[in-house]
């Protein structure tokens, strides 16, 4: 005779988030799979790494919308701060001199002026 487990030691599917594949968030939100997981690859957004693939919640596919969220002039609130940039100020060299940078010639550019080698 067999004795029934109680509920209470069982975990429930609501305890248990639902994990999402690259392929089901790509669907999800409109791109391509390989873009999500390019994105995830360079740590960009959000995601679990489980069995040696990516996964993902349904919390991560909302911070991803978040973090791709472009916000209008209009939508943000007006503040004073915000209105007037600081004006950037030049360094202070403290008295010494400024020497300019000279870019180096690329290597090219060095040897264009040898000839090739003509064939035998």
């Amino acid at each position: 005779m067999a004795t029934a487990t109680p509920t209470r030691n069982r975990p429930t599917e609501a305890a248990h988030p639902a994990l999402y594949r690259p392929a089901e968030v790509a669907k999800i939100l409109d791109c391509s799979e390989w873009w999500i997981k390019e994105q995830a690859r360079k740590r960009r957004i959000p995601y679990a790494w489980i069995g040696g693939s990516y996964r993902f919640t349904e919390r991560h596919i909302a911070d991803i919308i978040r973090l791709f969220e472009v916000i209008t002039t209009s939508d943000r609130p007006s503040s004073a701060a915000h209105a007037t940039a600081a004006p950037r100020r030049q360094a202070e060299t403290g008295g010494a001199t400024v020497t300019p940078l000279k870019a180096r010639t690329p290597p090219r550019a060095r040897f264009a002026h040898i000839p090739a080698k003509e064939a035998a």
